[in-house]
């Protein structure tokens, strides 16, 4: 069945290619080079696999094993298996109670529109190809950065002898307790923007996230936060969550807010916090005695020792080194989603 578009509806594009091995006593199909092999409980998930080596290769007898005629390119199917109208196909036809399946027989049969004109088939793989590229490249580019951030925070800051691995500067660092760098800020104020914090986002607008506000209506015991302050969740300072802030506002009682009592870069010990070394010192300075009771008051951060750089242009290179990367790993993010985004577009558009 064809249509004015230049396209053709095929229900017998696919053929069977599940012969047994006879090595391996029936309990394994074959699948030869250009076949596909999917797990019929898993396919709505897009768990379909294309075999491109040179040599068959074995799948347990469980998976289902098939082929295409001609009419069809390997690169236009493995696409068109990734979007929403074969899903949709999937949910008619699945088969079973709690755990549904999609067999063969069901594919064998199934409806999937093509361009008559294979060149179109092979323009259309070749645009999503591309961008699969594109989005690897910046996959490897994003790991590539998380990769120097991790060793830079082993390296820069002290390890659990107090040795440095990297040296920015000449400059020695000095022993110093969080008593002799910050204050507990612990300024009541009820009124002001609503501020949350988080491992990942340190200290964001609560308005920006996606939970459902359950805070108090009586906000007479929230905390003031001040620009540049530091934020901490007294009962997850051991996995990170802090931030240095960047708003005006007010957080809940159940975190900690520090500053500076001199003049400091908040951002520096916002990188040397997040530090393992250091993550595991905030473990160790923690009342509780489980993970889900620890706990970590300033009473207690006060008394944590630490070495600190005797240059303050130290701090400042250093901060700027990170937030330079943090900066880089976050365009990189934005390109993948952009990316992911133009992909998932032209899969529901691209396809009949």
């Amino acid at each position: 069945m064809s249509n004015k578009n230049g396209f053709i509806a095929q229900t017998d594009q696919f053929g069977k290619d599940n012969t047994y091995s006879k090595a391996d006593k029936k309990t394994n199909y074959i699948v030869n080079p250009g076949a596909f092999a999917y797990n019929p409980a898993r396919i709505n998930v897009g768990s379909i696999g294309y075999q491109n080596l040179a040599t068959p290769v074995l799948v347990s007898s469980l998976y289902e094993v098939f082929k295409t005629n001609s009419q069809i390119k390997d690169l236009f199917l493995i696409y068109w298996f990734k979007t929403d109208k074969f899903f949709n196909q999937i949910k008619k036809y699945e088969e079973g109670g709690v755990r549904q399946y999609y067999f063969l027989d069901k594919l064998l049969f199934s409806e999937i529109i093509i361009p008559k004109d294979v060149r179109e088939q092979q323009k259309i793989s070749k645009i999503l190809k591309k961008l699969d590229y594109l989005i690897s490249l910046q996959q490897r580019k994003l790991e590539y950065f998380m990769t120097i951030k991790a060793e830079l925070l082993r390296s820069i800051f002290p390890n659990t002898i107090g040795k440095r691995g990297l040296h920015i500067s000449d400059q020695p660092w000095k022993l110093q307790t969080m008593n002799d760098i910050f204050k507990e800020k612990n300024i009541k104020n009820e009124h002001g923007k609503l501020l949350s914090v988080s491992i990942s986002k340190g200290i964001y607008p609560f308005s920006e996230n996606e939970r459902k506000n359950n805070s108090s209506n009586n906000k007479s015991n929230y905390k003031e936060v001040k620009y540049n302050d530091i934020a901490y969740n007294s009962m997850r300072m051991w996995q990170g969550a802090l931030g240095v802030s960047k708003y005006d506002g007010i957080v809940s009682p159940a975190y900690t807010v520090i500053t500076a009592k001199k003049q400091e870069n908040p951002l520096f010990y916002y990188y040397y916090f997040k530090n393992k070394r250091m993550l595991f010192n905030f473990r160790q300075h923690s009342q509780g005695l489980t993970s889900d009771t620890w706990n970590l008051k300033f009473p207690l951060f006060k008394k944590i020792i630490i070495q600190t750089p005797i240059s303050k242009k130290e701090e400042q290179i250093i901060a700027n080194l990170f937030k330079t990367l943090d900066q880089n790993i976050i365009y990189t993010k934005t390109k993948i989603e952009k990316f992911n985004y133009i992909k998932q577009f032209l899969l529901q558009n691209m396809f009949i």
